[in-house]
């Protein structure tokens, strides 16, 4: 204020209001009345200047130019609330040359994905596609596989137990011997599921982690099924040539048994912590199913025969992708998951 005096000062905010009034009937876009707004009732305003004058006035002139000052504030601020709500367009002006939004979509796990790729693939080859309880017994998951009863697969270290005496299935081949107890040969059926490990984590191991089990029953299967169904899995899952070896594996179901390894592909085979430094990644064990889980299942090993393949789902995941560590995979991190969507 250049003056003491009271009415003088009424004038200058009377203006000042009637000016602001003004300008927001000019405002035509929702930027303008931001502007507007902040030059007109900000900390720099002409306003916040006459309020930070009123020290300079006698008691009653202070009081006076008070009032005055927060009925401008008052019609200033309520005329920029109606602009607002009467004229909703302005704060979201349409322009129809915008590209429009896509909306948010989920996406599939990449494992899911590729159970899902895999189940196609074999659903074409006439397998069918089976499922079976992640709880299981002691019978089941070791009697009817011919694990000797002193096996260290039976300890607390390497398998979850229930209080029970139930356990948390380790593996998904003792679904096969459930099935096959139940149906007759010829089989064809692949078995996808989650199953635990009592074991250390690292870059390649899991305490929960997936497999997908494929078993061929009937008549004279040669062991030459097994490279056929190699191919058929990697040929799904890379579209492409993919360097593999096979070499000899000992599990109690099978005889004879084998493991698949495939060239770690996070690497290309020079080697690092994802293939323990060895350029191969170990990825599908697998054989003929023993004479003794034939005979538990009530078959006769003399006229049946067939090929086990039990795929890591995690590590087969992580090769398609060039993932490093298979604890990303279930990390529940979107950042990491989002990729795939």
């Amino acid at each position: 204020m250049d003056t003491l005096d009271p009415s003088s000062a009424l004038h200058r905010i009377t203006e000042l209001t009637e000016a602001a009034l003004a300008d927001l009937a000019q405002a035509t876009t929702p930027a303008a009345v931001a502007a507007l707004r902040r030059s007109v009732l900000g900390k720099s305003s002409p306003l916040a200047a006459a309020r930070r004058e009123l020290g300079r006035y006698d008691p009653a002139s202070r009081k006076q130019l008070g009032l005055a000052l927060s009925e401008a504030h008052q019609r200033i601020t309520s005329a920029l609330d109606e602009r607002r709500t009467a004229e909703p367009a302005l704060e979201h002006p349409l322009d129809p040359t915008v590209p429009g939004l896509p909306p948010p979509t989920a996406g599939l796990h990449p494992v899911t994905q590729l159970r899902y790729d895999l189940d196609d693939a074999f659903r074409a080859l006439n397998f069918e596609i089976v499922e079976g309880p992640e709880i299981s017994s002691v019978e089941v998951e070791f009697d009817r596989l011919n694990f000797p009863p002193d096996h260290p697969a039976r300890e607390s270290m390497d398998t979850y137990w229930l209080t029970d005496g139930r356990c948390l299935r380790p593996h998904l081949t003792g679904a096969s011997v459930r099935y096959l107890s139940t149906h007759e040969p010829p089989i064809r059926i692949a078995y996808p599921g989650r199953v635990y490990r009592n074991e250390s984590t690292d870059a390649r191991h899991e305490r929960a982690f997936f497999q997908y089990e494929v078993l061929v029953v009937d008549e004279a299967v040669p062991l030459a099924t097994a490279r056929f169904l190699v191919d058929t899995i990697l040929g799904t899952v890379f579209g492409e040539p993919v360097r593999t070896r096979m070499r000899a594996g000992y599990f109690p179901f099978v005889e004879p048994g084998f493991e698949i390894d495939m060239a770690c592909r996070v690497c290309t085979g020079r080697g690092c912590r994802t293939c323990g430094r060895t350029g191969w990644l170990e990825l599908m064990p697998g054989g003929s199913p023993h004479p003794h889980v034939l005979r538990a299942a009530g078959l006769d090993p003399a006229r049946w025969s067939g090929c086990y393949l039990n795929v890591g789902l995690d590590r087969l995941a992580m090769m398609r992708y060039g993932i490093d560590d298979v604890r990303l995979m279930h990390s529940a991190d979107l950042r990491f998951l989002s990729q795939f969507s």
